[in-house]
């Protein structure tokens, strides 16, 4: 029963989610799985965060390389959690002046909307600049003229590039009114608008079937991964 009873209620729910989006008598069953969908997740959040300070906290006890960025893991998450729970500075709505919390709790000048602001936001926009640099380091090595792909792909790179600056307008802007088309911004809006677009629909249509194809495998109990590696 252990492999059996999770088949059975993986592909009742998965047939009940299917067949409900098609026939209207069923709706409010699927609305009925989709709220203990937001429930499980909730509990699988909470399983999630034990894990995590059970792994950190084994981590930073056995002394093993890194503990020292598991304490500070530690300490951001415990940290976080409590001035969210208790909605640590949240003024109150102005409703319920008395009822310190019926505020957002992440409203402005909160200790959570603080550390939003000037901790994540920061630290985000610090690794996603740190990310450009590695992207022109990849780019560098991966547009090398070895043969005509990688020529095309050099041509498309550096047209795009110029046709996203205010040099494209400077270099093709003297011939812009009579071939619009023919000036850099204008083939950097050819490629992006047809051959971008056609490649990136390709993709979803490939990931489309690609969903397709694995929720089926798993309604038929074909794919078992979800049981864990021994029950695949």
């Amino acid at each position: 029963m252990k492999r059996t009873f999770p088949l059975i209620i993986a592909a009742v729910a998965g047939y009940v989610m299917v067949v409900a989006y098609f026939m209207p008598a069923l709706q409010q069953v699927r609305e009925d799985a989709e709220e203990w969908f937001n429930i499980l997740a909730a509990i699988a959040m909470i399983l999630g965060g034990a894990s995590i300070l059970g792994m950190h906290l084994r981590k930073v006890s056995d002394r093993r390389a890194g503990w020292g960025f598991s304490v500070v893991t530690l300490l951001g998450f415990l940290v976080t959690l409590y001035v969210g729970l208790f909605k640590v500075g949240v003024p109150p709505m102005p409703e319920y002046p008395d009822r310190a919390w019926t505020g957002e709790y992440i409203a402005q000048g909160s200790a959570l909307w603080w550390s939003f602001e000037y901790i994540i936001y920061p630290i985000t926009a610090t690794m996603f600049a740190l990310l450009a640099f590695y992207v022109a380091s990849a780019a560098f090595r991966a547009f090398r003229a070895k043969n005509l792909e990688a020529m095309l792909l050099l041509g498309t790179a550096f047209v795009i590039l110029l046709g996203r600056s205010y040099a494209g307008t400077l270099l093709t802007g003297w011939y812009a009114e009579e071939y619009p088309n023919l000036t850099l911004p204008g083939l950097t809006d050819m490629i992006m608008g047809v051959f971008n677009t056609a490649g990136q629909r390709a993709v979803m249509i490939g990931i489309a079937l690609g969903i397709a194809a694995t929720s089926l495998k798993i309604l038929l109990g074909i794919d078992r991964s979800y049981l864990g590696s021994r029950n695949g």
